[in-house]
């Protein structure tokens, strides 16, 4: 139907140049022969005068209602040229609509069945809004109006230029998927891109790489670096995430996949203690994934997502990957808190500002359910305004100790992130400038410990009492953005105070990890541990998909905590036996309690001490890809 009806046009339009020129010929020449002065000029006349005849023609009423009439005609020619073009155009997005139906059935499935999602944490995959930071073109198509010919001012076209018909609608605002309606590319834990080159029908495909060189002025001997969450080598060019996989859509189903090497891919499980309950070795199985998880999307209100798997954390606000963050090197509050969870989510979309999940997982930070009790939690997200974002992140109820079942953790992480400048991107200058602020509190009562102490000491035949065991903590950084989003500049840094150290990394002195633990740097009840930090981020970003990072940091604690000149590395390297003291010749004392480990090494000076050091500062290189 369409292609006749243009077909048709064409032929008008080639009838109206033939014809209508003829016509008014004809018009002309038959005023002509009614006229008694045409019929009697002599051609003495004529051939004594042309400049005389060409001004009576142009007197001539006659004459002048024929060059109007052909200027008209020509406005009517490009008006007619113009609807050809736009009937093209509407064609060219039927055929598109027709080849996208299936998948147009439900706009709304359609719109949330995507996987590369705008989202404020720790997992980049939360929020099922792939339109919400890409603009969504309106299904809307405008309408070509048609002016009468007594409304058009003599000598202009009655139809819009062909430039005019070609151009492409405004985008039209997306208000039924969650937090589609506004850019949140600026926000800390984000992706700042507006592409998604690896997209398709039923699969987005997803492509990280993270490569850095990191400069620890204390300058350790043996490249080893401890208490950090992303850098772990210095003086060496090294991978640290390198992630390969994608969502899967198909209809309601939901899915993702994200395959995870380079350093992340051991350093993250070594944090971990729930392995070492029962059988089974989980943190092989899960060493080279970061998300794995499938679900199902409800057309319910703006939008119910029910997804079981491993996820990466939202807790702490800067996400997983570093591309995504404002700076490499996270404070504490999130870099000491969970990096992912295994479990279920329900997401819940009231409105398309309103994000309410909860959770039910293993356990804190945890492939295994440390003792009897699963952990509980959830997430609220609420955007009111383009420029604000408000997170809060609970956690409860699990008892996430290994050998502690009655002993219950809980906490709380709280984010907002404000744009309070924004500009056209014009010249060089300033564009954009934002802040974050994350606060956090938490504690564990039970089994020797309380959340706020003055009980005495343990008693456990009632199981009260003990000391004091909580987390308090801050983070705020400011970020500017100039030269039409180029560059970036990122200040901040934090806080914690950490009674009992039961959310301080353990060091891996002597290949220690979470299941072994350390006697250098041991977490018990009343251990104190009490840090500060900084840091300064310069971003050069060529485009939309590629970061060039420049950091410097410090950072400070009240007890020895950072890799000295000497190292952490045992003599003769690791011994196998990472939970006791090491004799100076290398070999284990088979104790980790210190006065039994001087007898086996012979003496007080026969125990092999690593070099630790209360401050670190550092610098880091990186190019940060993502598509």
């Amino acid at each position: 139907m369409t292609v006749s009806i243009r077909n048709r046009a064409a032929v008008l339009l080639v009838a109206l140049a033939g014809l209508v020129p003829t016509a008014l010929d004809a018009q002309v020449q038959s005023s002509a022969a009614a006229s008694p002065d045409s019929t009697t000029s002599s051609s003495a006349a004529e051939a004594k005068s042309q400049p005389t005849a060409a001004a009576d023609d142009a007197a001539d009423p006659v004459a002048k209602e024929l060059a109007e009439m052909r200027k008209q005609f020509q406005s009517m020619k490009e008006g007619m040229q113009a609807m050809q073009a736009r009937m093209e155009q509407l064609e060219a997005t039927l055929r598109e609509k027709a080849g996208q139906k299936d998948s147009a059935a439900d706009p709304q499935a359609d719109a949330q069945r995507r996987g590369l999602l705008a989202t404020t944490s720790k997992d980049p995959g939360g929020i099922p809004i792939m339109p919400g930071i890409f603009p969504k073109r309106g299904n809307e198509i405008a309408t070509l109006a048609t002016p009468s010919p007594q409304s058009v001012p003599l000598g202009q076209s009655a139809f819009p230029t062909a430039q005019e018909a070609q151009a492409p609608p405004a985008p039209a605002v997306d208000t039924q998927t969650p937090f589609a309606d506004a850019d949140w590319t600026w926000l800390n834990g984000n992706s700042r891109q507006h592409d998604s080159p690896l997209d398709s029908k039923y699969f987005s495909g997803e492509f990280r790489a993270d490569t850095f060189y990191g400069i620890d002025f204390n300058q350790p001997k043996d490249h080893s670096m401890g208490g950090s969450s992303e850098v772990f080598r210095n003086g060496e060019v090294q991978l640290e995430d390198l992630s390969i996989g994608g969502d899967f859509h198909a209809g309601n189903m939901r899915g993702r996949v994200l395959a995870l090497f380079g350093l992340f891919s051991a350093t993250t499980v070594r944090n971990d203690a729930s392995p070492a309950v029962g059988q089974w070795d989980v943190r092989s199985a899960y060493k080279y994934i970061s998300e794995a998880y499938g679900g199902y999307h409800f057309n319910v209100q703006h939008g119910l997502n029910i997804d079981a798997g491993i996820f990466v954390s939202y807790v702490g606000l800067f996400s997983y990957h570093n591309f995504d963050n404002w700076a490499y090197q996270p404070s504490y509050v999130s870099s000491n808190t969970p990096w992912f969870f295994n479990g279920v989510r329900i997401q819940w979309f009231p409105t398309n500002h309103l994000k309410i999940e909860p959770w039910f997982i293993n356990g804190w930070q945890s492939y295994n359910k440390f003792n009897g009790h699963p952990g509980l939690g959830g997430q609220l997200k609420w955007t009111p305004n383009s420029w604000i974002t408000v997170i809060a992140n609970q956690y409860g109820v699990g008892n996430d100790n290994v050998g502690l079942p009655h002993r219950g953790r809980y906490h709380t992480d709280d984010s907002i992130e404000i744009k309070y400048y924004e500009r056209p991107q014009v010249g060089n200058g300033i564009n954009r400038m934002a802040f974050t602020f994350t606060g956090d509190a938490g504690c564990e009562t039970g089994d020797g410990v309380t959340c706020h102490g003055g009980q005495g000491p343990y008693n456990p035949a009632t199981g009260k009492g003990g000391p004091k065991q909580s987390f308090l903590g801050y983070m705020a950084y400011n970020r500017w953005w100039w030269h039409k989003d180029l560059f970036g500049f990122t200040l901040g840094g934090g806080q914690i105070n950490n009674p009992g150290r039961y959310l301080a990394l353990v060091l891996p002195v002597n290949g220690a990890d979470a299941i072994s633990g350390t006697p250098y740097f041991s977490a018990y009840p009343g251990a104190t541990f009490k840090a500060y930090d900084g840091t300064a981020t310069l971003d050069w970003m060529p485009s939309q998909f590629t970061t060039f990072r420049m950091e410097f940091g410090y950072r400070h604690t009240n007890v020895p905590y950072w890799s000295g000149r000497g190292g952490i590395t045992p003599p003769g390297g690791n011994n196998g036996a990472p939970a006791n003291y090491v004799c100076s010749s290398g070999t284990t004392s088979g104790t980790g309690d210190l006065a039994t480990a001087q007898l086996a090494c012979g003496g007080p000076n026969n125990v092999w001490f690593p070099d630790l050091r209360k401050g670190q500062a550092l610098l880091n290189f990186a190019i940060l890809v993502k598509l």
